[in-house]
C-alpha cells in the first residue's frame, strides 16, 4: 500500500505528532489531577460520615454496654465479672472494626488507576505510530 501523505512532509508530520503527544500528555495530567481531587473528596465525605456516626454511636454504645452488664448481673454474675466480659467483647469488636477501617484508608485508594491505564494505552498507541512512521520512512 503506497503512502499518501496528503502533501505534508515527514518533518511536518513528525512535528504534528509531537504537538499532539504534548497535548495528550497535558490532558492526561489534568485528568490525573481531577481523579485525585475526586478521590480526596470522596475520602473527606466518607471521613465526615464516620466522624458523625461515631459521635452518635458512642453514647448509644455506652448505654447498651451498661444494659448488657446489668443483664449479666441480673442473671447472678458478679458486677465486676459482668463488666469485664462485656468490656472484653467490646474491645475485641472495636479492634476488628478499626483494623478494617485502616485497611480501607490505604494510600492505594488514592492512586489514579483510570489515568494510569489511559496513559499506558496512549503510550502503546504512540509506540505503534512511531513504528509505522519508521516503516514508512524505510520504505520511502
Amino acid at each position: 500500500m503506497p503512502f499518501e501523505g496528503n502533501g505534508r512532509s515527514i518533518p511536518e508530520l513528525f512535528t504534528d505528532v509531537v504537538a499532539q503527544l504534548t497535548t495528550l500528555l497535558r490532558k492526561e495530567g489534568q485528568l490525573a489531577r481531577a481523579e485525585i481531587a475526586e478521590n480526596i473528596g470522596k475520602m473527606a465525605v466518607g471521613l465526615g460520615f464516620v466522624i458523625g456516626g461515631a459521635v452518635l454511636l458512642i453514647p448509644a454504645l455506652v448505654v447498651l454496654l451498661q444494659a448488657a452488664v446489668m443483664g449479666l448481673v441480673a442473671y447472678g454474675l458478679a458486677a465486676g465479672w459482668a463488666a469485664l466480659i462485656i468490656g472484653g467483647v467490646a474491645l475485641l469488636l472495636g479492634i476488628a472494626l478499626a483494623a478494617i477501617g485502616v485497611r480501607r484508608l490505604r494510600a492505594e485508594t488514592m492512586i489514579p488507576s483510570k489515568t494510569i491505564h489511559q496513559l499506558q494505552q496512549d503510550a502503546s498507541v504512540a509506540k505503534e505510530q512511531v513504528r509505522y512512521r519508521d516503516d514508512i520512512r524505510g520504505a520511502a
